[in-house]
């Protein structure tokens, strides 16, 4: 039986989130919803707290996951991070920054494009 798309996107957010925590992040908290859209992972990096996309793709040939995070996206992305901090407000006052992570499939092997700081707020 075939994988559902939400066992795809929940398999590529678990990938992205273990290659970030080798690199040293933290877990806050993952899929995190509001009103205004869904943030992949929450996640600490030093002394930055990292709102991280996760994009998956098939294939290369539309492009990369990272160039389908558009203004729109960026906007909702925004949003949604402060109303995280409103809920959360112990990292009111930390650093704040907007990571993309791509992940393609290649020959059964993820390639994984991170972008940190993609985008600014």
């Amino acid at each position: 039986m075939p994988l559902t798309t939400r066992q795809i996107g929940d398999a590529n957010e678990t990938l992205a989130r273990h290659y970030l925590e080798a690199k040293g992040f933290t877990l806050v908290e993952k899929n995190f919803n509001c009103k205004f859209g869904e943030i992949d992972l929450v996640m600490i990096d030093h002394d930055y707290l990292v709102f991280v996309e996760v994009r998956y793709r098939t294939s290369m040939n539309f492009g990369s996951g990272a160039e389908t995070v558009n203004q729109a996206k960026q906007s909702k992305l925004i949003t949604s991070a402060l109303c995280f901090l409103q809920r959360h407000k112990k990292f009111a006052q930390w650093n704040c920054r907007f990571d993309i992570l791509s992940i393609t499939r290649k020959n059964q092997q993820p390639a994984i494009e991170w972008i940190p700081d993609a985008f600014q707020a």
